[in-house]
């Protein structure tokens, strides 16, 4: 992707907050991607971090190009029981693999 946009965002541990998204030239549309901030003071203070101290929170969107990549149209099909997530790094395999026979008699 070589189109992006920033928005403003609002998130309730992170002061400012920016949203990132994409164009998929395929899609012919924008794609939520990403999600940053600077940590609120007041969630630092209680993990014992000094005044002043400034933490960046990044979070990447890794649903949205799996639901690309797969095919899948309802995001909650990525999420729950049915679902099984290999926690492995390999070039072989992918990081989270859909068992599509759990949807057949359940899916809607």
């Amino acid at each position: 992707m070589s189109k992006l946009r920033f928005k403003p965002a609002y998130n309730p541990y992170t002061e400012p907050s920016m949203e990132i998204f994409g164009y998929h030239e395929d899609l012919k549309k924008w794609v939520e991607i990403g999600n940053s901030g600077m940590f609120r003071p007041e969630m630092l203070l209680p993990m014992g971090l000094p005044e002043g101290v400034n933490v960046i929170a990044w979070g990447l969107s890794l649903e949205r190009p799996t639901m690309i990549l797969r095919n899948i149209d309802n995001i909650r099909k990525l999420f729950g029981p049915k679902v099984l997530c290999l926690l492995t790094l390999s070039y072989t395999t992918s990081l989270c693999n859909i068992n599509y026979d759990l949807y057949r008699s359940t899916s809607k």
